[in-house]
């Protein structure tokens, strides 16, 4: 392979929309990373899983006996999922050199407040995955971030630093998760150059109002989204959040735009028609989006292009939406490149994974507000 190895990134995202899991080959690492995606698979969780996973988001229902049992519980589930696809690639479990993890978050502290201090938690216990697929895990790469006085997020932007600057673009990649974060690359930067911040909610919002209007699981292309009306009194609410004005590093989860603030809002428009509340929610994402180039990164920095990645990217009403209000700006998504939406955090992850098993920082101070560049990740070895 040419000094090429295997590994596998695993992705479960705030999106809650399954496991992803990106089968790559890699050599190299720091900026001499050269990654090529073999497979990606999303496996969606179980309907059970899924139950619990949200049982756990919501502080009234969880509790520590039941995030000890999920922890487990999702590292079988990420084995489970690995094992697949390296079985359905025709491999060996002794073909992969190593498996990075992200974890499924369930909470995540960006400040010190009310006694309780900057923290995050990611479940899918590893030593559990190590076993089951009989390899390296890496895994919890924000406590190193935090403990150097970071956020611990956005993680992505080094990775994206490696993989995608350029000598003569400035480019911002922007990934449409449950959260919106964006990564801006100055034209041949250095590592100190990126900035990155979570912009505000990408799906997280439309998905809950479509599962609770619609009984789906996201707005396919955006066309219920399409069909409806601004919702003004609404947008108009939603725009007032603070976070939005807020000046990065800074990050952002469920823990402002999540399950319970998505249902007060529907509860209080429950008299507007179901296509208006899903096409305010995604023009609050698009809006929120939007505010952020103007707001925080364009006074100080042009951009020729904006890439989308990620779930949103698919939604063509909101990427549309996005283009006619930055018209000088190419605004693109990832597969326009070449590349695939889908499959981009997982690979991050790998890459991640790869930096710590090398003894290589794998953080960007710049953007999560580290005091300094640190060694991200914990491994268990099989």
């Amino acid at each position: 392979m040419n000094n090429y190895k295997y590994c596998i990134g695993i992705m479960s995202g705030t999106s809650l929309d399954g496991i992803d899991v990106a089968l790559c080959k890699i050599k190299g690492f720091g900026v001499d990373t050269d990654i090529k995606l073999i497979k990606l698979k999303t496996y969606p969780y179980s309907d059970e899983l899924l139950v619990d996973i949200k049982k756990s988001l919501n502080l009234k229902t969880s509790d520590a006996q039941f995030l000890c049992s999920l922890n487990f519980k999702l590292g079988k589930e990420y084995a489970l999922a690995t094992n697949a696809l390296i079985k359905e690639q025709g491999m060996d479990n002794s073909d992969i050199s190593f498996i990075a993890n992200h974890g499924q978050t369930i909470y995540h502290q960006t400040q010190d407040k009310d006694g309780l201090v900057k923290s995050s938690l990611q479940l899918g216990d590893a030593a559990t995955i190590a076993y089951e697929c009989k390899t390296t895990v890496v895994s919890n790469f924000r406590a190193g971030d935090i403990a150097a006085g970071g956020d611990g997020a956005p993680l992505v932007p080094f990775v994206d630093y490696l993989l995608y600057r350029s000598k003569d673009k400035s480019i911002a990649l922007h990934n449409v998760g449950g959260i919106a974060n964006t990564t801006i690359l100055p034209k041949d930067c250095d590592i100190e150059d990126v900035t990155a911040f979570d912009t505000g909610p990408g799906n997280m919002m439309i998905n809950q109002a479509m599962e609770v209007l619609y009984r789906k699981a996201y707005d396919n292309n955006g066309d219920i989204a399409s069909t409806g009306g601004l919702i003004v009194e609404m947008f108009d609410e939603l725009m007032a959040n603070d976070y939005l004005s807020q000046e990065p590093p800074k990050s952002t989860g469920r823990e402002l735009f999540g399950v319970e603030y998505t249902d007060s809002i529907i509860k209080k428009y429950s008299n507007q028609p179901n296509q208006d509340i899903v096409h305010t929610l995604t023009v609050f994402a698009a809006e929120s989006i939007i505010k952020a180039y103007k707001d925080l990164v364009l006074p100080i920095q042009d951009l020729d292009q904006i890439i989308f990645t990620g779930g949103g990217a698919y939604n063509k009403f909101l990427i549309g939406y996005i283009k006619a209000q930055l018209p000088s700006i190419e605004v693109l998504t990832f597969e326009d490149v070449n590349e695939s939406s889908d499959a981009k955090e997982a690979i991050a992850f790998a890459v991640l994974g790869n930096e710590t098993l090398n003894h290589s920082y794998n953080n960007c101070p710049s953007a999560t507000g580290a005091r300094n560049k640190v060694v991200l990740g914990q491994v268990n070895f099989y």
